[in-house]
């Protein structure tokens, strides 16, 4: 489950994809096939929310990993490789790795 705490050591992937609006649909099937058949059953998966703009032309994965280190072991996995392979084919993207630095809710 995703939880966004300045105080946890995960890994956190934001990668915003700019894509047609007649493929947006298309590449977020995509992005949540890849987390539910491959990413969530690999060493340090911690969580995937897809989300899509509402003007069609951007699709957002903010995922989560234990570490650098597990990200770059799914990175170089053949079974990850189709799925990225797919996506780049729809989207340009840019993936960006953060840490949380600080986190404010009203609960």
């Amino acid at each position: 489950m995703t939880t966004i705490d300045k105080g946890r050591k995960v890994l956190t992937l934001i990668n915003v994809f700019t894509v047609a609006p007649d493929k947006q649909d298309e590449l977020v099937k995509v992005l949540v096939d890849a987390t539910q058949q491959t990413m969530k059953h690999l060493p340090g998966f911690v969580s995937a929310n897809i989300h899509r703009s509402l003007d069609g032309k951007k699709v957002v994965n903010y995922a989560q990993w234990k570490s650098l280190a597990d990200f770059e072991a799914m990175r170089k996995n053949p079974e990850a490789a189709p799925h990225m392979k797919t996506a780049a084919a729809l989207a340009q993207f840019e993936p960006i790795l953060c840490e949380v630095s600080d986190a404010v809710s009203t609960n």
